[in-house]
Order: C-alpha cells, then sequence, then structure tokens
C-alpha cells in the first residue's frame, strides 16, 4: 500500500546559475589565441521557448590544435551569456589543425535547470567534410544549419 512518489530534483541538483563575477578569473586567465588563426563566434543561447538564457556558461575546444599551458589547451575557451542570452568567444581556429576529420568545435553549454550540461558543434560553412561527417549528418535537415558558422561579411576564416 506504499505510494510511488516522484522525486524533483532541488535547484541544487541543477547546473547554474552562473554569476560572471565568479567566472571572471577563468575567463581572464585562459591565453589569448594568436590573431594570425584566430576566429571570433558568435551567438545566442534560446531555451525550448526562445527565450534569452542570460547567465550560461559556454565552454569551446578545438579538436586538434595543438597544447597550450597545462592550465588550459590552446584551443580551449570559456564565455558566460550577457543579459540577452549573447556571447562572443575568440578562439584558434580549427581549421588549419583538422586533417582527419570535419574541422569543428566542440561547445559544452551550463545553464540553469540543466541537470546536466549539454553538448553541441559548430561547423563551418562551405567545408566539402561536412556533406560527410556522422554527427553533422545525424541532425534532422531542418536544423543542420543551426549548427554551421557563417562567415561575417568579406572575412574569410583561417585556413581557408
Amino acid at each position: 500500500m506504499s505510494a510511488e512518489r516522484k522525486l524533483v530534483p532541488s535547484s541544487s541538483q541543477t547546473v547554474g546559475p552562473y554569476f560572471h563575477i565568479g567566472l571572471e578569473y577563468l575567463i581572464a586567465s585562459a591565453p589569448v589565441p594568436d590573431p594570425a588563426t584566430a576566429i571570433t563566434i558568435r551567438g545566442r543561447v534560446l531555451d525550448r521557448d526562445g527565450a534569452a538564457v542570460p547567465d550560461a556558461m559556454l565552454e569551446f575546444w578545438s579538436p586538434g590544435c595543438p597544447a597550450g599551458s597545462d592550465a588550459f589547451p590552446q584551443g580551449f575557451r570559456r564565455v558566460v551569456t550577457d543579459f540577452d542570452g549573447a556571447f562572443a568567444v575568440q578562439l584558434t581556429s580549427p581549421l588549419e589543425h583538422s586533417k582527419q576529420n570535419t574541422p569543428h568545435l566542440l561547445v559544452f553549454i551550463f545553464a540553469r535547470g540543466l541537470l546536466r550540461h549539454l553538448i553541441s558543434r559548430v561547423y563551418f560553412e562551405n567545408e566539402k567534410a561536412n556533406a560527410a561527417d556522422p554527427v553533422l549528418l545525424s541532425v534532422s535537415a531542418e536544423r543542420r544549419n543551426t549548427l554551421i558558422a557563417r562567415r561575417n561579411g568579406s572575412a574569410s576564416f583561417p585556413g581557408t
């Protein structure tokens, strides 16, 4: 005669919120990428209803980049979103280091309300290898373009 209870996670069991003051040292201490091979990725973090997530933290990893310091690999950056859910991060381009697979960035997304971080990728437009990438092809065709970074104006990605 025991009633089945559904356990609901408390706020202490979720990821975030992240406060800018507590993250400043992590962002400031990451190595600055070489301007000759650096790219800037800009975007917004939105929840499923399309509302901005103002306190998310994103980690960007550039697979295949040469090693940096012991604390931070060269292709690693961490950034937080602003009040509108927007972010901009400058990091080493994976395009010249991706010899064996499709050039991409790994993105880990941490935000309040998540029990676990989310993992995504950023691909680059006009990369021939995108057409055969198994991860990119596993995303539905109508959502695939949300993972592809586009050049801003006439700028080009280093290594292309």
